[in-house]
């Protein structure tokens, strides 16, 4: 027979298992409807986070109490809260980096006349953490909170500079080297603009997310060799050379300034 104490133990166990399950539950249903971008009813979020409807309603049901998500429409669907905000505000007012990388994009759109993103990691995945429009008659795609594989982008090759090629390979899935309109690169090629990046010091990427652009990315530096961030431009495929050229310069000042020492 167990004792009280083994039986304690084992009942605080359960305890604490339990806990931990609903606060994975409450994280896959704030990744799902930041991956999702709308508010969507709470059977559509229980099936997308492979979770039965009550434990949704009841997990849903705590977060709008403490405000962290809100109904909205007709009720019945849900979304982010305004307290998800103000601790968003709270963590842009409390990481240097993204306070003055934020001024430097905004900055350099006005300067440029072009589409300006300051971009990060976030759970292997390139993220726009703060977009700035340009004053192009068309708008080019880009939003703040964003995420994209990262074979896709100048700023991810800048962003895996200096990394093994392990761990290169072990934050890219196949899926992830297969672009928007079917093609694929090949893993080697990729990991070969890497290596050219951290040379140059830049990259240069043309018509991988659509046909139609080209984005231009300098590192942002949080120690010597370490890249923190990127700061990048994203414009028409049919910019000249000349002005590629001039606008690379840009962006090596602008992410010198907010690289560490810059």
């Amino acid at each position: 027979m167990q004792d009280g104490n083994a039986l304690a133990v084992s009942a605080d166990e359960k305890t604490t298992a339990s806990r931990e399950k609903g606060l994975n539950r409450v994280l896959e249903i704030l990744d799902f409807l930041h991956t999702t971008q709308r508010a969507i009813g709470i059977g559509d979020l229980a099936k997308g986070v492979n979770a039965p409807r009550s434990t949704t309603y009841t997990l849903v049901r705590s977060l709008v109490d403490a405000g962290l998500l809100e109904m909205a429409g007709d009720g019945n669907r849900v979304y982010f809260g305004k307290k998800l905000y103000l601790y968003g505000m709270d963590y842009v007012r409390g990481n240097d980096l993204l306070r003055r990388g934020r001024q430097e994009v905004d900055h350099l759109s006005r300067e440029t006349g072009e589409t300006s993103e300051l971009c990060m990691l976030q759970s292997g995945r390139y993220t726009i953490v703060h977009s700035s429009p340009g004053t192009r008659p068309f708008r080019i795609s880009s939003a703040t909170g964003l995420q994209i594989p990262l074979p896709w982008t100048a700023s991810g090759r800048l962003l895996l500079a200096g990394l093994e090629r392990a761990e290169v390979e072990a934050m890219v899935s196949e899926d992830d080297l297969v672009l928007p309109d079917g093609r694929k690169l090949r893993l080697d090629d990729f990991i070969d603009d890497i290596a050219k990046a951290r040379v140059t010091g830049y990259c240069v990427t043309s018509g991988l997310v659509d046909a139609y652009t080209k984005c231009l990315a300098a590192p942002v530096f949080s120690a010597p060799g370490k890249v923190e961030a990127t700061m990048c431009l994203v414009v028409p495929i049919d910019t000249s050379e000349e002005r590629t050229g001039s606008l690379i310069g840009l962006l090596r000042d602008r992410a010198g300034r907010l690289s560490i020492g810059g």
